[in-house]
């Protein structure tokens, strides 16, 4: 399967492209490693609905769903055994990615019970117990940017789990979450442990963002706030680049660095544009750049592969972006506000997928 030429530019620029989809049956069929061979995309991540809709209807899970049934009354822990298999295979997959990058990629991200967000120390318990269970370097345990979920965060990368910290919608949930993993690699460093074997991304959610934003800037009603609309979270994304940039190019990184650290790179998620008015590609294209990390789905991949292009855009047009954010506050659209509630329906998205996936296993 030869790869379009711009996954290899994307490579190139610095970008990796993860497939937000994971099941048995792309797994058996060996469809994942034709990808991942091909080079068209370097990393998975999964979360509940993604398996609630491969479990509940995949055949490749049918007769070991019905053994547990029989055999493990906690269907917790029946929907863990399955998903663990998947993200383990996974894992294996793409093990020559993760050691020709020296451990820079090739990821497979497992998600902590969306229950525990607001939970630090459930969640901790089960970012272990789940670290443990996988088995694999090239294992993201995924925690929710909670308040809580931050302080899980720092105390899982002083012990040296590699993290996904997800549902990030606005630029101050970011500093938490870049504040949290230096101090627990600072901590990690304190206790004489190893800082290089550690990775960790931060994903924003990039279409969900428009959406809220959309439906407030038709509510005011205002002249200009039609002009705004779909600008909001690519925009949010660019400054949010900027800001790592100096994060992690200030003193505090660099001495950590020295000792192996990583930058905490930036994912964009939910990159499927929601509005049929906008273009497809529209969370894709305008936020490549170094150390940059974008999961799509199937279909986004698709448009990726059939008509994108593969450029350096994420530094551009920043001027732009931080105009686009004060207008909207001028017009009377708080993003911090809009992140914090996309952020609480968010949890409550991931809870009833969790529910549903348990009810299907």
């Amino acid at each position: 399967m030869q790869a379009a030429p711009q996954f290899s530019q994307l490579r190139e620029i610095g970008q990796s492209i993860w497939l937000d989809n994971l099941s048995r049956g792309m797994l058996r069929s060996g469809e994942l490693r034709r990808m991942v061979e091909a080079g068209e995309a370097t990393g998975i991540t999964t979360n509940p609905a993604i398996f609630r809709n491969a479990m509940a209807t995949g055949e490749a899970y049918r007769e070991e769903r019905a053994a547990l049934i029989a055999s493990e009354p906690d269907a917790e822990r029946r929907y863990e055994r399955m998903a663990i298999a998947d993200v383990q295979a996974a894992c294996d997959v793409l093990s020559g990615v993760y050691q020709a990058t020296a451990g820079d990629d090739g990821f497979v991200s497992l998600e902590v019970s969306p229950a525990l967000a607001h939970d630090a120390q459930g969640t901790v318990e089960a970012a272990r117990r789940l670290h443990a269970a996988v088995g694999r370097s090239n294992a993201l345990i995924k925690i929710p940017g909670t308040a809580a979920g931050a302080e899980a965060f720092r105390q899982c990368i002083a012990e040296g789990i590699s993290v996904n910290i997800t549902l990030l919608f606005s630029l101050p949930q970011m500093e938490r979450i870049f504040a949290a993993y230096l101090d627990g690699l600072e901590a990690r460093r304190a206790a004489g442990g190893d800082l290089a074997g550690i990775k960790a991304v931060a994903s924003f959610f990039m279409s969900r963002i428009d959406t809220l934003v959309d439906k407030r800037l038709d509510a005011a009603g205002s002249p200009g706030a039609a002009e705004l609309k779909g600008q909001a979270a690519v925009a949010i994304g660019k400054l949010a680049y900027r800001r790592y940039q100096e994060i992690f190019a200030a003193s505090r990184f660099q001495a950590l660095q020295a000792g192996g650290a990583r930058p905490q790179y930036l994912l964009w998620a939910s990159t499927s544009t929601k509005n049929p008015a906008y273009p497809d590609l529209l969370y894709v294209e305008p936020l490549i750049g170094p150390q940059t990390i974008n999961t799509v789905p199937d279909a986004t991949l698709a448009a990726f592969r059939d008509h994108g292009r593969a450029a350096r855009t994420i530094d551009t047009g920043l001027a732009q972006a931080a105009a686009v954010l004060e207008r909207l506050a001028a017009l009377g659209v708080d993003t911090t506000a809009v992140g914090e509630q996309l952020q609480t329906e968010g949890l409550a998205l991931f809870e009833e997928a969790y529910a549903a996936l348990l009810a299907a296993v």
